[in-house]
């Protein structure tokens, strides 16, 4: 009997956060791979998941084009952002990259206060693809660093939020229970006009224990005082939004999946604008933005390897691993799990389709230098994971192991 070695392999994984692009990472497993099996057929996949990376990677798979535009930083200064003009199937449709303008990575790290950071500079993202035509924009969530509902992006788009005396309210979470009215007439002509659609992971809500101030404001720089303080004014904002939402019978604004998305701003965007609250991967693995059809490539695989930053116990609520994984339960194809590091509640991840996991990491390292070394340490790693996993091969045939050197 002799040891049956993968033919063809897909790898399809998540960006590293605050690191690598999913482009690079496919590249630097695939190259991994190749050091041990040269021959193979390596698919690479790069999942966009709605955060850092995403407007990019659409515009590069549409035959679209990125538009840098410098707009409000999260903390209220200056960045250069961009949105994405798609091209193709998908012409007429803009992406905004909610991360490209409000990010975790644009807040400085002795600046990490939710209370404080705005989504204003998504608004304007989204009012630049406006009035440049877009008939369709993909808002897309993730790897945000503010949490105040989506004011600040209603404000860039010309939504006044007053408070009881009628003055304007300061930009940041932390002054959202003291909203009390807000003004539309200023609202961008095209604003409920054209379709908006929140590619969202939709696990995330508003409000309530699993609300998004408990459960990533500490993650953002909140203190346990300031997680209360914003999840207080998130439940204000919420009755305030269903007071002016025009379809407020049939959305739940506190716990409707998404609601939470980047901070509030799936409730925010939704209640005002009427955007759509949609499954992420629905939306960003449609075939008209899509190089290939990700379902058909993992058919056609022996081995689907996936990655993202960190493997736990967040893992299994809708981040890609969880994703690529759940298809490849049903093609009946395994997958290996290969990550930055392994944190509590790893090992669930077996449950939902994730044969295997593995860390980059060989040696504790400073996270700088992790990020740094982040390429080569991919590539050891999946060379790693492919030596191991041709040895069990040759263990179960009971065959001498031949391995490229």
């Amino acid at each position: 009997m002799s040891m049956h070695i993968p033919q063809r392999i897909l790898v399809a994984p998540s960006g590293f956060k605050e690191s690598l692009g999913a482009d690079a990472v496919a590249s630097a497993i695939a190259a991994g791979i190749r050091r041990v099996i040269p021959g193979v057929q390596v698919d690479e996949y790069p999942v966009p998941d709605g955060g850092e990376g995403t407007a990019e990677l659409l515009a590069s798979t549409t035959g679209g084009e990125l538009v840098p535009l410098r707009v409000t930083g999260p903390v209220g200064e200056p960045v250069l952002a961009h949105w994405a003009r798609l091209g193709g199937r998908a012409s007429g449709t803009a992406v905004v990259e909610m991360a490209a303008a409000a990010g975790l990575r644009l807040v400085p790290r002795d600046r990490r206060d939710p209370g404080a950071t705005s989504t204003r500079g998504v608004g304007e993202l989204i009012a630049a693809a406006l009035d440049d035509g877009a008939t369709r924009i993909i808002v897309g969530c993730g790897d945000s660093g503010t949490s105040d509902g989506g004011a600040g992006a209603l404000a860039a788009l010309g939504v006044r939020i007053l408070d009881e005396h009628g003055a304007e309210l300061p930009d940041g979470g932390r002054h959202l229970a003291r909203a009390a009215r807000l003004d539309l007439a200023g609202l961008h002509p095209r604003a409920r006009e054209v379709e908006i659609v929140l590619a969202c992971n939709v696990h995330n809500v508003l409000c309530g224990p699993r609300g998004v101030a408990r459960v990533f404001g500490p993650q953002k720089g909140a203190t346990p005082e300031q997680v209360e303080e914003l999840a207080s004014g998130l439940e204000h904002w919420a009755a305030l939004l269903g007071r002016v939402s025009p379809g407020a019978a049939e959305l739940d604004l506190r716990t409707g999946p998404g609601t939470g998305a980047s901070g509030g701003l799936g409730a925010g965007l939704a209640a005002v604008l009427g955007a759509r609250l949609a499954p992420r991967f629905k939306v960003l693995l449609d075939p008209s933005m899509a190089p290939a059809c990700l379902d058909t490539l993992i058919a056609q695989a022996d081995l689907v390897i996936t990655a993202e930053g960190a493997i736990d116990f967040q893992t299994p609520r809708g981040k890609v691993p969880a994703e690529v994984a759940l298809r490849s339960r049903q093609a009946g194809v395994p997958v290996l799990g290969i990550a930055g590091s392994l944190g509590s509640g790893a090992p669930d991840v077996h449950d939902i389709g994730i044969d295997a996991i593995a860390s980059i990491l060989t040696v504790p390292m400073e996270l700088e230098q992790a990020v740094e070394q982040g390429e080569r340490l991919l590539r050891d790693a999946a060379e790693r994971c492919i030596r191991m996993i041709l040895l069990g091969s040759a263990l179960s045939a009971r065959a001498p192991l031949s391995l490229a050197a």
